[in-house]
Order: C-alpha cells, then sequence, then structure tokens
C-alpha cells in the first residue's frame, strides 16, 4: 500500500485547496498505478509557492547526494531553482528514503483540471523512479550537478536522452487526468 501525505508549505489559507488536492492524489495514485510500469513509491505532496518549491528542492537533492555539498554550490543551486521554479508547475524528486517528494507550485493551477493534469504527469515521473537504474542515474547527475563526484559526459549524455523519454511518456499519459476531474468536483 502506498503511503500518501498531502501538506503545504509556507501557504495559508488554503485549507479547501488541500483536501482538494488529497482526494485528487487518491484516485490519481490508484489511476497511475494501473497504467504506467513500474511500482509506485511512497508519496510526500507539497503544495507551495515558487520560492518553497525551491527551497524544498534544493534541499531534497542535497539531501539525496548524501549532503556533502559545497555551501557556495548548494547556494547557487538555490539560486537556480528559485529561476526555474517561477516557470515550472509543478517537480517530483526521489527521496534518499526511497519515496517520492512531488512539489506542486500553487500559483500554476487555477483550477482542479490543471491541477489534475500535473498531478497525473509527475505521478508517472515517480513511478519511473521506481524502475531499474534510474534512480542511480539521477544521483549520479545531481552529484555531478552539484560538484560531488564527476560523470563522464557518455553518461551525461545518456542522462539527457533518457530524461527527454521519460518526459514525452508523462506527457504521453497525461490524458489519463479527464478521468479525474470530475471527482475534484465533488
Amino acid at each position: 500500500m502506498v503511503k500518501l501525505t498531502v501538506s503545504t508549505h509556507k501557504l495559508f489559507g488554503y485549507g479547501g485547496t488541500q483536501r482538494t488536492a488529497k482526494r485528487l492524489a487518491e484516485q490519481a495514485v490508484t489511476l497511475v498505478d494501473r497504467s504506467v510500469p513500474g511500482r509506485m513509491p511512497d508519496l510526500q505532496i507539497t503544495l507551495t509557492a515558487p520560492r518553497g518549491m525551491a527551497e524544498l528542492a534544493t534541499a531534497a537533492e542535497v539531501e539525496l547526494t548524501g549532503g556533502e555539498v559545497d555551501k557556495r554550490i548548494q547556494a547557487r543551486a538555490l539560486r537556480e531553482a528559485n529561476r526555474h521554479a517561477r516557470d515550472a508547475a509543478a517537480r517530483a524528486i526521489p527521496l534518499a528514503s526511497g519515496g517520492v517528494l512531488v512539489l506542486v507550485n500553487i500559483d500554476h493551477h487555477a483550477n482542479p483540471a490543471q491541477f489534475a493534469v500535473t498531478l497525473v504527469h509527475e505521478l508517472v515521473h515517480a513511478m519511473q523512479f521506481s524502475r531499474k537504474g534510474v534512480r542511480e542515474r539521477i544521483v549520479t547527475d545531481l552529484r555531478d550537478g552539484l560538484g560531488v563526484e564527476k560523470q563522464s559526459r557518455r553518461q551525461a549524455r545518456e542522462h539527457l536522452r533518457l530524461l527527454e523519454q521519460e518526459e514525452r511518456e508523462a506527457y504521453g499519459v497525461e490524458y489519463l487526468a479527464n478521468q479525474l476531474v470530475p471527482a475534484a468536483a465533488a
């Protein structure tokens, strides 16, 4: 059984949104688990604003690499994450504990239908993380990006190629969100 938690980070007055997100997430987990190859890991879904998204993503990535990241590089990673967070609707990050953290930028979701599409997309990524070699490849790329351990150019190219393939798969399954939206109105 998948352990699912839905919370907010640095958001106030979003109790109704959080309840809707929890209802949608419970149904989306079941739907994606049946439709996409892999094993659904434990999930922590956090609704937040762009700044909170950058903070949580950077902290999770540093923890995933083993925590031995230079403070200057960590600060640079946070600045870069802040730039990307303004444009990103959500992000899925594997956790050191084996679960997945799904950060949702609440500013990009005007209604439950948009949230459902984003949620399905990110849950597909969570399923992908459970596949053989994917988590290790992501950790290797992160360790390279954060200056902990270099990876070869070949590894970097292969990572980018597989990342594009995984994105295409996630976009290709977004149609499943159509089955969730009526549940959000309930």
